[in-house]
């Protein structure tokens, strides 16, 4: 297999390769970050075999940066593997699989924004509104990687209010539910994002207010929202 990691994070360009991998940070959060703005994008097509071999060659790294970047997608529910067979990208869930995350998540989203407004701890306060002020930042660049690593802010601001509840069933089954990277492989469109950041702008300034009924409301309009966009895109799915 050969893969071309063109939407690499960290300005890498189409033609550069694992050797020229960044050190802004860890070489296994570049490689993860790599693959999974290829995953999102679909340039790794669901259902692709992910050859560790081939990956090594493609980033001229060792294999334990690899198989660290895999384990951690695996987690997240982007690939899968089956013994004596290795990874491969994970299939697009069916249309009523999210039919069923939305009624799901408007289930228990909206109840943990409350709850996150009455019980948030200054540290996550800074923190979500920190990663608020990331998020936006991603709006003033247009490109592959930059969605791949909106889709990663998304998920990790829905997971801070959660954690935040402090409900620790609530976490665990939001968790489970591995929706906002599924989703962002739906479509692929700057509105999407623009959209999401206005709507988490009002989830965070209810809670920032101290507001539990207007972040609640904020939440599900969220949500709703969400749904909204996407259902023409799911809709079309098995």
């Amino acid at each position: 297999m050969s893969l071309k990691f063109s939407g690499l994070p960290m300005e890498m360009s189409n033609e550069e390769t694992g050797s020229q991998l960044p050190g802004r940070q860890s070489l296994g959060e570049d490689i993860y970050e790599a693959l999974l703005t290829q995953l999102i994008a679909l340039k790794i097509p669901p259902g692709e075999k992910l050859s560790i071999d081939a990956l090594v060659r493609d980033f001229g790294v060792s294999q334990t940066p690899i198989r660290a970047a895999l384990i951690r997608l695996e987690a997240e529910g982007l690939v899968v593997r089956k013994h004596n067979v290795g990874y491969s990208a994970a299939p697009i869930p069916s249309g009523e699989r999210f039919r069923d995350i939305y009624d799901f998540r408007l289930l228990l989203e909206p109840a943990a924004a409350a709850m996150a407004t009455e019980r948030i701890k200054p540290g996550q306060r800074t923190a979500l509104v920190e990663l608020s002020q990331e998020m936006e930042a991603t709006m003033n660049v247009e490109s592959v990687a930059t969605y791949g690593r909106f889709a990663v802010l998304d998920a990790r601001f829905h997971e801070m209010i959660a954690e935040a509840c402090g409900n620790e069933l609530i976490i665990e089954s939001l968790g489970r539910l591995y929706t906002h990277m599924h989703l962002f492989r739906l479509r692929y469109h700057t509105t999407v994002t623009g959209d999401a950041i206005k709507e988490h702008a009002s989830i965070l300034a209810a809670i920032q207010a101290g507001d539990a009924v207007a972040a609640a409301g904020a939440m599900r309009a969220h949500i709703l929202a969400s749904r909204e966009r996407m259902e023409p895109y799911y809709r079309l799915l098995k």
